[in-house]
């Protein structure tokens, strides 16, 4: 048990009932406990904070009656004491007292004692107290890596060279205070960006740093070569990889808490020319709660997907490229399902979220655990809901398709370019087109663009090639207006935050399963689907740039034939 469940509880602060309702939404949005209690109005904010002071036996400090010195700020770079929610206050001797919301997470406490280089002593405040020195005291919100290694300096510059003999050497590199500051500030400024991707690149005379945001990589910082091995077993040790093979790929994990959110990183090393590449991907559990209208889904087609889902039988599929959210759209329509009397499981390579209430399934190819023989065993377990991360092979394809037949819900991805080239996909693993009508109720294909910034969007008219490009009629062409972005403070001056989805919905209606019964070629069935009302990727863009939420060239982009 969570030990501030203990606490509260020991303290009757909180009942039985209440615990097991702040403990699911805890699960489900990656909150801190405290936190969540708080905003149910289960309890005060002052009393969590001081039982977590008196149950681990911290002291319990007010930042609004205590002077905050300077020399302990100067020892945290104000990006990492943000991205964390913790303050420096005080230098007693070598002890520094650190202020902090949630004294459970350690991690971010071992890293302050080494950038420190000083004992820890650490002290309990509330949030908005540490809102608010944190204010005070790093008013400059700009940080950044760059600036980070431009102040690091000789520090830096004095690990170059290091002679690096063994495990022991490696584990001490990693522990040095300039290289300990410098990854926890690249992962700092990568949550605050948003990054969905971190990457650590080693180059013929340098390391660097690049960041994916909204799609697009962005490099942050370039480092000496030398560097590599320091940072790289940092991150090693973060993750609790083997820091000392370096011949092999490894996957790991670190687990960082920002502000209030849980954030997962997932590790993964490649050995290269010049050394070792790390990717970090950065999971957010918020991705899991996003609703189906959240995706870009308009309503009349969100409505025909919830009622697909609903459904006690049958297969939907998603379809589309890597990286283009077909598992964040499963995710959001199992959300729809999960309920206690509905039984969920899913098979993922890997699973990227763990969700409450649903049973979830690693793949390992290792083992030789593959889809299909999951899929075996799952549909041995009693579910009513299957999700398969991918449909891949034959096998998979054919163990999927008798679920639908035998009372089970399917949800799935497919790689394929639209919509309905999901069904000769099918054909061509070997499923025969009369049990493709029968299971497949829809297919769902998808493409993620980049979202205007709305702080500096700018409407504009659109010139007669822009029209040609986009496939607007001449006549709808008199009223229609694309939108830009300049950039701003609000979007980092890129004009684009966050993503948004272009959806194709292909449903199997009665005219569309008799054309695949009779297998028309799929140029066909694409026109008999147009006639029958589907709106296509490039028309949901056109859409999408109506409403001011991409620009036409990001549409061309994504929809491009």
């Amino acid at each position: 048990m969570d030990p501030l469940a203990t606490i509260l509880r020991q303290r009757n602060l909180i009942s039985e009932e209440q615990l097991a309702q702040a403990q699911e939404e805890q699960h489900r949005s990656g909150r801190t406990l405290g936190r969540v209690c708080i905003d149910l109005g289960f309890a005060q904010e002052a009393a969590v904070m001081d039982a977590l002071a008196s149950g681990m036996g911290l002291e319990r400090i007010d930042l609004r009656q205590t002077e905050v010195q300077e020399a302990a700020v100067r020892l945290v770079p104000g990006m990492f004491a943000r991205m964390h929610r913790l303050v420096p206050v005080v230098l007693r001797g070598q002890v520094l007292v650190v202020a902090v919301a949630d004294p459970l997470n350690l991690t971010p406490i071992d890293d302050v004692r080494f950038m420190a280089g000083r004992e820890i002593r650490v002290a309990v405040a509330t949030a908005a107290q540490i809102d608010e020195a944190l204010q005070r005291h790093y008013p400059q919100a700009t940080e950044t890596v760059r600036d980070a290694l431009s102040e690091l300096g000789q520090q830096v510059a004095g690990l170059e060279g290091k002679a690096i003999s063994n495990v022991t050497d490696l584990k001490a590199l990693a522990n040095q205070t300039p290289v300990v500051k410098l990854v926890d500030l690249v992962l700092s400024e990568a949550v605050a960006r948003k990054a969905s991707d971190i990457h650590v690149e080693p180059f013929e005379d340098e390391l660097m740093f690049r960041y994916r945001v909204d799609g697009v990589c962005d490099v942050v910082t370039k480092t000496p070569r030398s560097l590599s091995a320091a940072v790289i077993s940092r991150i090693k040790v973060m993750a609790n990889l083997d820091v000392a093979e370096s011949r092999v790929p490894q996957d790991g994990r670190i687990m960082v808490t920002v502000g209030e959110r849980s954030i997962d990183l997932r590790v993964s090393t490649l050995p290269t020319v010049f050394g070792e590449s790390v990717v970090l991907r950065v999971l957010d559990r918020s991705a899991v709660n996003l609703s189906l209208e959240q995706l870009g889904l308009d309503p009349e087609r969100r409505q025909v997907l919830e009622a697909l889902v609903e459904r006690p039988h049958g297969m939907v599929l998603v379809t589309g490229p890597t990286g283009s959210g077909k598992t964040t759209t499963l995710y959001s329509c199992l959300r729809l399902v999960n309920r206690p009397e509905v039984k969920i499981i899913t098979t993922e390579d890997p699973v990227e979220y763990d969700i409450d209430g649903i049973v979830q399934v690693p793949i390992n190819a290792k083992i030789e655990l593959t889809f299909a023989r999951c899929l075996r065993s799952i549909l041995r377990q009693d579910p009513d809901v299957i999700m398969v991360g991918e449909i891949r092979d034959a096998e998979t394809a054919q163990i999927a398709v008798q679920a639908a037949l035998t009372g089970h819900l399917v949800l799935s991805t497919l790689h394929t370019n639209d919509a309905a080239g999901a069904v000769t996909r099918l054909m061509d693993m070997g499923v025969e087109p009369f049990l493709i009508t029968s299971t497949v109720r829809a297919v769902l294909a998808q493409r993620l663009v980049r979202r205007l910034c709305p702080s500096c969007r700018q409407s504009y008219e659109v010139s007669p090639d822009e029209l040609v490009d986009l496939g607007v009629a001449s006549g709808e062409g008199e009223a229609f207006r694309a939108w830009r972005a300049s950039g701003c403070a609000e979007c980092r001056d890129s004009g684009v935050r966050g993503r948004t989805g272009l959806f194709e919905m292909f449903p199997l209606s009665e005219t569309i399963r008799k054309a695949i019964l009779e297998r028309m070629p799929l140029s066909e069935l694409r026109a008999l689907a147009r006639r029958e009302g589907m709106v296509t990727l490039r028309e949901d863009g056109v859409r999408k740039v109506r409403e001011g939420e991409a620009t036409i060239e990001e549409v061309l982009r994504e929809t491009q034939g």
